[in-house]
């Protein structure tokens, strides 16, 4: 009987460990895939892999949005401006 539960621990064991090293080969790959993807786009536009320059793409980006939304709703005043602070956030981010 004892042999039976040794063997039974045993093999929860090895599943658990199974289980745990899958997951931490998951997330090496993910986080160094996500690590590839910014550097790539970075090296693309001629700026830094840093975060504070990906968080000026982003706002960059939100604000050429914003300006999309305004024309759509055909208010050309507010397309304007959202247009200008996009472009001129990204101008001051890729130059």
């Amino acid at each position: 009987m004892q042999d039976f539960f040794t063997w039974l621990g045993r093999t929860l064991g090895e599943i658990i460990r199974f289980v745990v090293d899958l997951l931490v080969h998951f997330f090496q790959n993910l986080g160094a895939s996500a690590r590839g993807f910014f550097d790539g786009l970075a090296t693309s536009l001629g700026i830094s892999p840093s975060l504070i320059s990906l968080a000026v793409l982003l706002l960059g980006l939100w604000l050429l949005y914003l300006a999309l939304r305004a024309l759509l709703r055909r208010r050309l005043v507010a397309t304007l401006i959202w247009a200008l602070l996009g472009v001129m956030v990204l101008s001051w981010l890729i130059y």
